[in-house]
């Protein structure tokens, strides 16, 4: 099919799914799960060929350690794939959002206002490695009531290609219960070369959103060629700040964490921010933890004197781990076992530093001020602002929105870790009784508007399929 067949296909099956129940979009995700189940060793087989042709990539240099490690969908003992099969069941069990009432208003006598959630309508999702993203967005769009076209990287080409032909074989062997729609069997799309997602990049008569998940420069590239609206994120630099009265045991385990759990996600820790206070105290616990678990520190001239000077790297295993910070590294992420140190002199610097060198991703404070904890919250300009808590918690598990489709550090209609809420928008229906908008004005025989809101409680759900 064509760039343009796909994106026919796809608008075709938005527009079907408008009328698609939640008792079908269950049946739909459970039976997906099903699948999934059944052909988990040959899922797992696509896997594994993945990986060895990627390790040789890694190997000549073609391809970054730190995608490999995404690729993997099977996880010591097979838990990366437990999780995956629990996530669809996550999805399932969230409220539908779709028909819901946000807002009420009494125009006037039989003039009646509401602001009713729906569906954005077809969405492109292009991402690098991790190919549990097939499932975690097919999954998404169906309980939003979106179509999807997915393109995912050639590093996962066999396992993005065995988890889309389980989803769509999913779908198509849904049975429809007497009077539903059929489930649009085009409604999860997968296409598998870069022509195709040039083409459909140009589709903005048929894709509605296009939100990209990977590196900077594919970030970047997107944004530069289409006009469709784009939700995602570049950068995930991300940035800890131990301010003056910070607890010790709370900035080793909370700046542990956010470094060394995954130092792959965007939202890891890749600038650790000091305020001078500590930098012989604190800083050298925490400095000390961190080269324990095999971080690299890129220590600016105060942080690396505080180091030198308390001794803690003196064995040539962690000596080789401590280096002269560039200015390059503050801004840059890493995304593997190494961090940026700066010390500070303020609170007030610290934000500056963030929100001149961060990426509005997510950031954290750790102190035992809460004066200082709000400051820190109101003026740091990011998506996601935390006060004593690893940055890692930016994700849409966590979140409890039963799996995400991104991070979006956009201002727009979804920001942080965007779940159901990133695929859905908004719709106003009125429905009045025979009135027109001259109706209504200053002077004789001219009618006032009641503009009275009605009760959200009494029209809850009153939409919903």
């Amino acid at each position: 099919m064509s760039a343009e067949q796909v994106a026919r296909a796809a608008r075709e099956a938005s527009n079907m799914l408008q009328t698609i129940t939640s008792a079908q979009k269950s049946a739909v995700l459970q039976r997906i799960k099903q699948v999934l189940i059944e052909r988990r060793s040959e899922i797992v087989e696509a896997n594994r060929q993945d990986k060895d042709a990627a390790k040789k990539e890694v190997e000549a240099g073609k391809l970054s350690a730190s995608l490999f490690s995404r690729l993997d969908i099977e996880g010591s003992g097979g838990e990366k794939y437990s999780t995956l099969l629990q996530g669809v069941d996550d999805v399932d069990r969230i409220a539908d959002p779709i028909g819901q009432v946000t807002l009420a208003r009494k125009l006037d006598t039989d003039l009646d206002l509401y602001r009713v959630v729906c569906p954005v309508g077809v969405c492109l999702v292009i991402f690098e490695a991790r190919p549990e993203v097939v499932v975690n967005i097919a999954c998404l769009a169906i309980k939003s009531g979106n179509a999807a076209i997915l393109k995912g990287g050639k590093e996962a080409t066999r396992t993005n290609q065995a988890l889309a032909e389980a989803i769509q074989y999913a779908i198509a062997t849904t049975e429809a219960q007497e009077g539903q729609t059929k489930f649009p069997e085009r409604a999860v799309q997968v296409v598998s070369t870069r022509d195709e997602i040039s083409g459909l990049l140009d589709m903005d008569r048929y894709v509605d959103l296009v939100i990209p998940r990977g590196s900077n420069s594919l970030v970047q590239h997107i944004k530069n060629n289409t006009r469709i609206p784009v939700l995602g994120h570049a950068d995930g630099i991300c940035s800890t700040y131990l301010d003056e009265s910070a607890d010790l045991k709370k900035a080793v385990h909370v700046v542990v964490d956010a470094k060394t759990t995954y130092p792959a996600a965007c939202n890891a820790t890749e600038t650790l921010l000091v305020h001078s206070s500590l930098v012989s105290t604190v800083f050298v616990e925490v400095a000390q933890a961190l080269l324990k678990a095999g971080v690299r520190l890129h220590a600016d001239d105060r942080s690396l004197a505080a180091i030198q000077a308390a001794g803690i790297a003196q064995e040539p295993r962690l000596a080789a781990l401590v280096t002269k910070a560039t200015d390059k590294d503050f801004g840059h992420e890493f995304s593997d076992m190494e961090v940026a140190v700066r010390v500070v002199d303020s609170l007030d610097q610290a934000i500056d530093h963030i929100n001149s060198l961060g990426s509005k991703h997510t950031d954290a404070i750790i102190t035992e001020d809460r004066k200082n904890a709000e400051w820190f919250m109101r003026r740091v300009d990011a998506a996601g602002v935390y006060w004593n808590a690893s940055t890692r918690f930016a994700d849409g598990f966590r979140y409890g929105f039963g799996t995400e489709i991104g991070v979006s550090t956009n201002k727009t209609h979804a920001r942080g870790p965007a779940g159901l809420e990133g695929l859905t928008i908004y719709k106003y229906y009125l429905f009045g009784n025979g009135q027109g908008s001259s109706d209504y004005g200053v002077g004789e025989g001219k009618r006032g508007f009641l503009h009275k809101d009605i009760p959200l409680d009494e029209v809850r759900n009153k939409f919903v399929l």
